[in-house]
């Protein structure tokens, strides 16, 4: 009977907080719809040996805010192939 208890009390504890951290986090100001121009997006960057790597690029309206290379996204393209995006998307910002 007291372990029932015990464990009952346990339950309820662990109920209310996570009941009171959700309320927390429903009235934060960290909402992403507080920061409608964060965004970010992955791009793959060429070199002119077409050996390319993929970058994840982190945004806040149309300033860039950190190019990340992403471990281990990688290729080495023959030497007669040709980048198929044209130019306004290679070159794209945010």
């Amino acid at each position: 009977m007291k372990k029932t208890t015990i464990l009952t009390v346990i339950i309820i504890g662990i109920l209310i907080l996570l009941a009171a951290f959700l309320l927390a986090l429903k009235s934060s100001n960290l909402q992403p719809s507080n920061y409608p121009d964060l965004f970010s997006y992955t791009k793959a960057i060429c070199n002119k040996n077409n050996f390319c790597r993929d970058y994840k690029i982190s945004c806040e309206g149309k300033n860039i805010l950190k190019i990340s290379p992403i471990t281990g996204a990688t290729i080495k393209f023959s030497p007669d192939w040709k980048d198929p995006r044209d130019e306004e998307t290679i070159k794209k910002g945010c």
